[in-house]
Formats: structure tokens, sequence, C-alpha cells
């Protein structure tokens, strides 16, 4: 494997001791550029707490906040998501989620996407994944306009 550094990209491990620490070999994020790359966010408290038996509520909010904490981390905040992927263990808990992530997010209405699965590792309900942007990032310095 080679260095990101070495080959002059501009890629930044993220941490944040306000979201679950990585349990593998992985990131809790990644910046590049002004982008922020956000790893699956299951509902694991900040302290490496597992909430697997906690009720959907509790495991929602656990899972966005780690997502939030990721995200300030970086330099960013909710306002600046622009990607959200949700995976919804069953589409039952669907509205619920809705109603939490309103809430949590507030005016914010990023791109998302939610997934319906049959299982999610330690028998989690949520996991929830994005893609942000610093604060005070212009559109024009993350893509070209059409």
């Amino acid at each position: 494997m080679t260095d990101s550094k070495a080959q002059g990209l501009d890629v930044v491990p993220i941490s944040s001791d306000g979201a679950a620490p990585a349990g593998g070999h992985y990131s809790q994020g990644v910046r590049h550029g002004d982008l922020i790359y956000v790893s699956g966010q299951l509902p694991i408290a900040h302290d490496g707490t597992h909430h697997a038996d906690a009720d959907f509520d509790r495991q929602a909010r656990l899972a966005i906040g780690n997502m939030i904490a990721v995200v300030e981390a970086a330099g960013g905040n909710a306002a600046t998501l622009l990607k959200v992927t949700v995976y919804l263990v069953g589409v039952a808990n669907w509205p619920r989620f809705n109603a939490i992530y309103a809430e949590m997010l507030g005016d914010a209405r990023p791109a998302r996407s939610v997934v319906p699965v049959p299982e999610l590792h330690y028998g989690y309900l949520v996991e929830i994944d994005a893609v942000a942007v610093r604060t005070g990032t212009s559109p024009a310095s993350i893509g070209s306009s059409f």
C-alpha cells in the first residue's frame, strides 16, 4: 500500500471523540479537499458501548449523532451534509426514522437514500453514512457546474 501524502493526495483521516471508535481497519471518516466522507455509523456510544438492545428511537439518535460528530470533527455540520445513506432493518421503522432525522437535522435536507436490509452487524436496526462538505466551502470549489 502507498501513502496518500507521498503521492501528493490530500486524504486526511477523521477521528472524533464524540462518535463511536472505529471497530476495524477503517477511519470514522476521511476528508479529501473540502469533501468529508463518513463511514457507516452504528448506534454505538462514543465510549464504545454497544446498544443493540436499545429501542429503535435510541438507536437512530445514536447513529445520527455519530454521523454528525464525525462531520463536525472534519469542519462541517448538519447543514453541510450533501448525501446520506441509511440502512434500516425492514421498513417498519422508516416513518419513525424520518421523524427523528428531521428533528436532529433541522432545516438541513441533504440528498438521501434509505435502503431496507435484512440485518446489520451486532443485530442493530440502523446504520448511516454520509458525504458532507466543510463549512464555508463554495459549490464551485468542489465541482464544476453544468
